[in-house]
């Protein structure tokens, strides 16, 4: 999975990662946000979900420990990281500076 995951951050474009889980509340409710900002953002950014039950080592690795998480990655590098719900204005807000 560590291969797989480097392989989808390697790109040129944004790519938002979103860590969940099928039982979290807040992840759920920021669904539609993020939905949201994949239609705003015009396949400048593109969002990757991450179920943390079925990919435990990867999570690990990553140490994610609360959900959501996301993380904002272009060409490789971590650019953003934060745990917790947002509004969808923060959270575009963030995607448009990393452009």
């Amino acid at each position: 999975m560590k291969a797989a995951f480097n392989k989808l951050i390697a790109s040129n474009k944004l790519v938002l990662i979103d860590f969940h889980a099928t039982w979290c509340g807040p992840c759920k409710a920021m669904s539609p946000r993020i939905k949201s900002i994949v239609k705003k953002m015009k396949g400048e950014v593109k969002v990757i979900k991450i179920d943390i039950d079925r990919n435990k080592s990867l999570s690990h690795n990553l140490k994610i420990k609360g959900v959501p998480t996301f993380m904002l990655y272009k060409n490789g590098r971590q650019l953003w990281r934060q745990s917790g719900m947002m509004t969808e204005n923060e959270l575009l807000k963030i995607v448009k500076s990393n452009i």
